[in-house]
C-alpha cells in the first residue's frame, strides 16, 4: 500500500472517529462494527481513476441505481448518516454539487450508514436535498468492494 492510501486511510479513520465520537446516539443509531475492525477486511484502495465497482442498490427513492449507466461517467460515491455532525456541515454541498452538475454527466451515489433505513428517508426530506441515495445495508456492505 503506497504512502499516500495509507494517509488517506489514516484521515478518513480519524474523521469517522472524530464524528461518531461527538455524537451520543452513536450505539443506538449508527451501524457499530468498529472502525479498526471494519479496517482490517477492507481491500486496497482502488488507484485514481481506475474503475470501481459498485453493485447494484435500490434507492431511497425506490429507483435504483445502475452502475452500468454510470460507466464511463464521474462518480461521487458519499457514505453518510443522519447523525453525523460532519455530515450535517457536508451534505449541503453534496446536494449543491449534485443540483450544479448533474446535466454535465456527474453520477453521485450518497449512502447512507444508519441503522435502518427510515431515518434516513426522514432526514432527506426534512433537509430538501435531491442527491440520489440508498441504505447501505450490512448486505449490500458485503458486496461493496
Amino acid at each position: 500500500m503506497n504512502s499516500m492510501n495509507t494517509q488517506r486511510r489514516i484521515y478518513l479513520k480519524n474523521a469517522m472517529a472524530t464524528a461518531l465520537a461527538a455524537s451520543p446516539l452513536v450505539n443506538t443509531i449508527a451501524q457499530t462494527q468498529s472502525a479498526a475492525a471494519l479496517e482490517a477486511k477492507a481491500p486496497p484502495l482502488p488507484k485514481l481513476g481506475s474503475a470501481f465497482k459498485v453493485p447494484r442498490i435500490t434507492l431511497l427513492d425506490g429507483s435504483v441505481f445502475d452502475p452500468a449507466k454510470a460507466e464511463g461517467q464521474p462518480l461521487l460515491v458519499y457514505w453518510w448518516a443522519s447523525t453525523c455532525p460532519f455530515c450535517a456541515l457536508q451534505s449541503p454541498s453534496m446536494d449543491k454539487l449534485w443540483r450544479s452538475q448533474k446535466s454535465r454527466g456527474l453520477q453521485m451515489l450518497a449512502l447512507s450508514i444508519d441503522l435502518k433505513p427510515e431515518p434516513a428517508v426522514a432526514y432527506l426530506k426534512a433537509k430538501g436535498y435531491s442527491f440520489p441515495a440508498a441504505w447501505a445495508s450490512p448486505e449490500w456492505r458485503s458486496a461493496f468492494p
